[in-house]
């Protein structure tokens, strides 16, 4: 019994120095590229608040979008302290706006433009890292949403029904759930990846859902450059009666990587 328990002994210490030897305590990784995303939804606001100061109806186009996102995640040692993933993309959309804007009826409808520049700023605690070649993460995203808009003069000959158009800004933070899986296969460098950030009361619902597949190149020992491919999807759904939005954009991406 005594050789016993210290073979167990012997094996465990081994074990345990295995692991610390090749744990990845430290790591960088980033990321950039395009996504094609095409959108559709609407917007109906009748108290005037938000984005557009709008007591009417936006309607997308529907009109397909390349938009660019970079991202960058940092690991480091300290349990305790979590870890950080940022993320930046930006989403653009147009369609018509019919109704009130900013007080002023619109005569017929105008076109109308939404830029919106979306922070992520996410920290998270590693439940797996990479064991078994399996990582999966949890945390939360606090996503801060700038969204410039602006709608169309429309001249219509006579002042009175005329409609100047309207610019404005504003700007929104949601807190949402953060989910991250990945698996990594053995020796190929290939690695599969999908994470969801979400937020819902049962009637408001938003999301933002990714999927992935990428390919690391091992050539360079300290920098290793990587490429991704991928499909994104944003959904945004609000019903309070008189308020209403449902806006989806959906489409693929693909970018360039650096892990450090």
């Amino acid at each position: 019994m005594p050789n016993l328990n210290k073979l167990l002994s012997t094996i465990a210490c081994c074990a345990v120095l295995a692991t610390t030897a090749s744990a990845d305590f430290a790591r960088v990784e980033m990321g950039a590229g395009a996504w094609m995303q095409s959108p559709k939804g609407y917007v109906i606001l009748s108290d005037g608040s938000g984005a557009l100061n709008l007591d009417g109806k936006y309607v997308s186009n529907e009109t397909a979008a390349t938009d660019m996102y970079i991202w960058a995640l940092i690991k480091h040692p300290l349990p305790i302290i979590p870890n950080l993933r940022l993320e930046y993309v930006t989403v653009t959309d147009e369609g018509e706006t019919s109704g009130k804007v900013n007080g002023i009826s619109i005569p017929g409808s105008a076109y109308t433009t939404l830029d919106s520049k979306q922070f992520d700023i996410v920290p998270y605690y590693n439940i797996l890292d990479n064991t078994f070649w399996t990582t999966i993460d949890l945390g939360l995203d606090v996503k801060v949403i700038q969204t410039d808009s602006d709608v169309g003069a429309i001249n219509t000959g006579i002042p009175i029904t005329s409609f100047s158009g309207y610019s404005s800004s504003d700007t929104t933070v949601v807190p949402l759930l953060y989910v991250r899986t990945r698996v990594e296969v053995p020796f190929t460098g290939i690695g599969f990846e999908a994470d969801a950030k979400a937020i819902t009361d049962g009637t408001n619902t938003m999301y933002d859902v990714r999927a992935k597949v990428d390919y690391t190149f091992d050539f360079i020992p300290v920098i290793q450059p990587a490429i991704e491919l991928g499909y994104r999807v944003q959904q945004l759904t609000v019903d309070d009666g008189d308020n209403q939005v449902d806006l989806n954009y959906a489409g693929v991406y693909a970018g360039l990587m650096l892990r450090f």
